[in-house]
């Protein structure tokens, strides 16, 4: 018997679910502020809807998306939704030299500082 939309969830119906161990639900409220359902008497615990929306989109993040434990809790805070794969592939900001800078000042400046960093690791 499915409960009506909207119900309370204990973490057996929600860990069952999203095909999880209850043990992932309760690390997971270790590691997600924002992952805290009700307790009651003996430390029940009952989910209500916002946590088990909650709850999807960390396994989301985590079990398809890849992210990370830390990713995922950057991502809920940021509300970034870019999975690590489509961060990687994004193009890297392209530099482009000041106005006033040509380009041999630029490369003048740039060796002067390889000298630098060279000298300072005893090359």
């Amino acid at each position: 018997m499915k409960k009506a939309e909207g119900a309370f969830l204990t973490i057996s119906e929600l860990a069952g679910e999203l095909g999880l161990p209850q043990h992932i639900l309760r690390y997971w409220e270790t590691r997600f502020p924002q992952l805290r359902p009700l307790q009651r008497s003996g430390n029940r615990r009952y989910y209500r809807p916002a946590d088990v929306a909650l709850a999807h989109r960390i396994h989301q993040l985590l079990n398809v998306e890849g992210f990370t434990v830390k990713g995922a809790q950057k991502a809920l805070v940021d509300g970034n939704s870019a999975s690590p794969v489509e961060e990687l592939a994004a193009p890297a900001p392209v530099f482009t030299a000041p106005v006033a800078l040509e380009q041999g000042d630029l490369l003048a400046r740039l060796l002067a500082i390889r000298t630098d960093l060279a000298k300072a690791i005893g090359d």
